[in-house]
């Protein structure tokens, strides 16, 4: 019970420090409008050209293999930690894992995705 005390206040404190915070954000808030503050970008360059930029997909394609071997580090991190009482089916599961990885990764090596020119 003392511990269901401690961390409602605690709650309650951080919900009313957060709540402080806004509001003295609102009374010592600078609100005087500008052109200069309603535009765009407010570093003192003036904007060149227009925002809408075309990027080449070879962008997008080295983003998403990134993540993708990304995300296969992030699920291989558990196999690692727990090698030893896992057993043998999780490290085949693993290795299986891993396998359709590189499979992908020769996939889209021979379809020439991670070429830049």
């Amino acid at each position: 019970m003392k511990e269901l005390v401690c961390l409602s206040i605690f709650v309650i404190l951080s919900a009313l420090f957060a709540i402080a915070m806004i509001i003295a954000g609102f009374i010592c808030g600078y609100r005087k409008n500008s052109f200069v503050k309603s535009s765009t970008y407010e570093c003192g360059i003036k904007s060149v050209g227009s925002a809408r930029i075309k990027f080449d997909i070879k962008y997008f394609n080295y983003a998403i293999m990134f993540l993708i071997f990304d995300i296969e580090t992030i699920f291989l991190y558990p196999f690692a930690v727990f090698m030893n009482s896992l057993g043998l089916f999780a490290i085949v599961e693993a290795f299986i894992f891993v396998g359709i990885l590189l499979l992908g990764l020769y996939f889209a090596i021979n379809k020439k995705m991670l070429r830049w020119i």
